[in-house]
């Protein structure tokens, strides 16, 4: 269910609670309605119609990274009329970068990620309001963005970014998409309050991580990032079932996809009973 939530922050506008979340008939858009030709073939799928599409639109979306994953879930999410989008990577643009980071501009290495995503999807998406933060995580301002959003998705190449933001959801109870891939395989998790935390499932995280060596087929980035991004719009419009309590394993070698279930750790120093 979409939960109703006040955004007094300078950086958004006031959102409309939007109806719980229920199923619908198959519907098109009224006259004159917020709804434009844009998304009709979405609103025709049983179950979403004017309903969902009329959440989204009131949503806001944080997106932790805007690389092969993140990008991808971004232009998805824009592409379906979420109506803000935040994103926030630090960092310029490099030239490695553009054998998955299809949001980028091969002219615009050496200038921000960040930037460079936001005016791509603003030029394909007009009606998305989008707002691009060149700021590491643990600046002063996420906490608040986070807890003022329907949902978060989490991009990052490490655990201890990834850990920060599961922590920051955790406290102020906003759904979170996990996505991460290394070379064919990809990893997928989706926290609601009460649920599983990703500190719950990897609570060692993994010594042995490269943040910034591990291979990449940008295809496979791509495809999870575009999973994460329909998770997050099932959360946001309050349609289908979000994969919670599952930890999604999908390796592309050989096409091979495993949902493992995942159980709440009562001593979890994120989600757990105890100070936090």
């Amino acid at each position: 269910m979409v939960t109703a939530r006040s955004h007094p922050h300078p950086l958004l506008r006031t959102m409309c609670p939007g109806p719980s979340a229920r199923a619908v008939p198959v519907q098109t858009a009224p006259p004159g309605s917020e709804a434009t030709h844009r998304y009709d073939r979405q609103m025709i799928i049983p179950g979403f119609g004017v309903t969902a599409q009329r959440r989204l639109s009131q949503a806001t979306v944080l997106v932790a990274g805007v690389g092969g994953v993140g990008g991808a879930a971004a232009t998805y999410l824009a592409a379906a009329g979420v109506g803000r989008l935040i994103l926030v990577h630090p960092g310029d643009l490099e030239e490695p970068d553009l054998n998955r980071q299809t949001l980028m501009r091969p002219d615009r290495v050496g200038r921000s990620r960040v930037h460079n995503a936001a005016d791509t999807l603003r030029a394909h998406h007009p009606a998305v309001e989008i707002v691009a933060l060149d700021r590491p995580l643990d600046d002063e301002a996420v906490p608040e963005l986070i807890a003022r959003a329907d949902v978060v998705v989490d991009a990052r190449h490490n655990f201890p970014e990834r850990y920060l933001i599961n922590r920051l959801c955790v406290r102020s109870a906003v759904p979170l998409v996990v996505a991460a891939m290394n070379a064919t395989e990809a990893s997928l998790l989706v926290v609601r309050p009460g649920e599983p935390c990703l500190r719950c499932v990897f609570p060692e995280g993994d010594p042995s991580w490269e943040p910034l060596g591990f291979p990449v087929l940008g295809s496979v980035a791509g495809t999870v990032g575009c999973l994460a991004a329909t998770e997050a719009l099932k959360i946001a419009g309050g349609f289908a079932e979000p994969a919670v309590g599952r930890l999604i394993h999908l390796d592309l070698w050989d096409v091979d996809l495993r949902a493992l279930r995942t159980r709440r750790d009562p001593h979890c120093p994120d989600c757990g009973p105890g100070p936090q």
